[in-house]
């Protein structure tokens, strides 16, 4: 399985309210895709930052969510916010 881990860290209200709005679909197109087992973007006690979760059957499916990603209304919103991810392999 491979698993990414990690924080969205806005740096201001906006930036935040933006991955408010658009965090409900990327949650579920992403939570559709083949191979997802787990995905989740929380809020936390500090407003501007996000823990995110993401847990998929193999590097196949992780490497297509990432192309997905890329090319989504998400990317394109939330691109400039910082993320401090870590992704890593773990057995099942």
């Amino acid at each position: 399985m491979i698993r990414l881990r990690g924080q969205l860290r806005c740096m201001t209200e906006d930036e935040a309210a933006t991955v408010r709005q658009f965090r409900p679909e990327h949650e579920r197109l992403t939570r559709e895709e083949p191979g997802c087992l787990a995905f989740h973007i929380s809020d936390t006690d500090h407003p501007l930052t996000f823990e995110v979760m993401e847990t998929f059957r193999d590097r196949a499916a992780f490497d297509a969510h990432q192309t997905r990603t890329r090319a989504s209304q998400w990317w394109e919103a939330t691109r400039h916010i910082l993320r401090d991810f870590l992704v890593e392999e773990v057995a099942d």
